[in-house]
C-alpha cells in the first residue's frame, strides 16, 4: 500500500465512485423519474432525521479537535445546518422541501413515522464519530466529495420529472451544490495531510466506506417501506398447540412463536400490500397505539431475517 498523497486521494475518490449512494437503486429511480409521490414523501420525512444528525456529528468532531483554526473552520458546518436569525439553515430548508412535497412541518420535525432502519443507520453515523479519533471522523465525512454533483443531478431530476414539487422547495439542494465542495476541500486537505502512513490511510478509506454503508442502509430502509411483504413459500402459520393465544411460523428447520399482534401482521402479508399500506391498515384498526408503525417495521424486518417473510430484500 502506497503512502503517496496523490495515490491516497485517488483511493478515497474511488470509494465514492464505487460505493456512494448515487448508485443505490432508490436514488437511481429517483433521478430517472420513476418514484411515486408517496415514495418521495417517505424519503423526505426520513431523510430529515439524517439531516438532524449532521450538526450533532459535527459537534462531536469539534470536541476532538485540539487546533483552534480547525475548530473555527469546522464550526461553519453547524451554522450552515442550524442557521441563524438572519438566514435559514439546511434543517429549515429541508423542512421547506417537506412542505413542498405535501408533508406537514410538525410531524416531520418531531420524527413521526421515521423508520426504525433509518434511525439505526443515522444513529450509527453519530456513534461512529463518537467512537473514533478525529482523523477517522473527518474521513467519514468525505462523502461530501461526491455530494455536489449528486445535488446538481437531483435538481435536474426534480425539475424534469417531479414538477408538482414547488421549485422553492429545492433550495436545500441548491445550497449544497456549493457548500458540499467547500466542506469537502477542507476535509480532504486535512485527511491527506494527517494520514501520513499506510495504516492511517487504510483507516481513512475504511471510515469512508463505513459512511457509504450507512447511507445505503438509510435508503434500504426507505425502499423496503414500499415493498410488499409476503409469507415465504417455506413458511406456514399454525396455531400453537401449547398456548392458545400464540401462533407458530413453521420453517423447514425451526418454528418461531408469534403472538396475536404478530399473527395479525403476518396475515396482511399478501405480496400485494406495501409495508406502508399494511401499517395504515393496522393504524386504522388500532388507533392510539403508541409506536405501532415502528413496531410493525421492526417485526417485519425480524421476520425477514429469520425467513418467515420475503419481498423486503433491497435491490443490488
Amino acid at each position: 500500500m502506497s503512502d503517496d498523497p496523490a495515490a491516497f486521494e485517488a483511493r478515497l475518490r474511488r470509494v465514492g465512485t464505487e460505493r456512494y449512494h448515487h448508485r443505490h437503486p432508490f436514488n437511481v429511480r429517483m433521478h430517472a423519474g420513476t418514484l411515486s409521490p408517496e415514495e418521495i414523501r417517505t424519503w423526505v420525512r426520513n431523510r430529515y432525521y439524517y439531516q438532524t444528525r449532521i450538526p450533532r456529528k459535527d459537534s462531536v468532531i469539534l470536541t476532538k479537535a485540539p487546533d483552534a483554526d480547525f475548530r473555527r473552520a469546522w464550526i461553519q458546518r453547524i451554522r450552515d445546518h442550524d442557521g441563524d436569525p438572519d438566514q435559514a439553515g439546511g434543517l429549515e430548508l429541508w423542512i421547506r422541501l417537506a412542505e413542498a412535497v405535501g408533508l406537514e412541518r410538525g410531524p416531520v420535525e418531531h420524527f413521526e413515522s421515521v423508520l426504525p432502519g433509518v434511525r439505526r443507520a443515522c444513529d450509527a453515523y453519530v456513534e461512529f464519530v463518537e467512537q473514533h479519533d478525529l482523523l477517522d471522523a473527518v474521513a467519514s465525512s468525505l462523502t461530501e466529495l461526491f455530494a455536489g454533483e449528486l445535488m446538481a443531478n437531483r435538481i435536474d431530476a426534480f425539475e424534469k420529472h417531479y414538477p408538482w414539487v414547488d421549485a422553492e422547495g429545492l433550495s436545500y439542494f441548491r445550497t449544497r451544490t456549493h457548500l458540499a465542495p467547500r466542506d469537502a476541500a477542507f476535509g480532504l486537505r486535512f485527511v491527506v495531510e494527517q494520514a501520513r502512513d499506510a495504516e492511517a490511510q487504510q483507516r481513512c478509506v475504511e471510515a469512508l466506506e463505513r459512511k457509504c454503508e450507512i447511507l445505503w442502509g438509510l435508503l434500504d430502509a426507505v425502499e423496503s417501506a414500499h415493498r410488499a411483504p409476503r409469507i415465504s413459500p417455506h413458511a406456514q402459520l399454525r396455531s400453537d398447540p401449547d398456548q392458545a393465544d400464540k401462533w407458530l411460523a413453521v420453517l423447514p428447520e425451526r418454528a418461531v412463536r408469534v403472538n396475536e399482534a404478530g399473527h395479525e401482521i403476518l396475515q396482511l402479508c399478501d405480496g400485494e400490500r406495501a409495508t406502508q399500506a399494511l401499517v395504515e391498515v393496522l393504524l386504522d384498526r388500532h388507533p392510539g397505539v403508541e409506536h405501532l408503525a415502528e413496531d410493525v417495521h421492526d417485526f417485519l424486518e425480524n421476520m425477514a431475517r429469520i425467513g418467515v417473510v420475503t419481498g423486503l430484500e433491497p435491490e443490488r
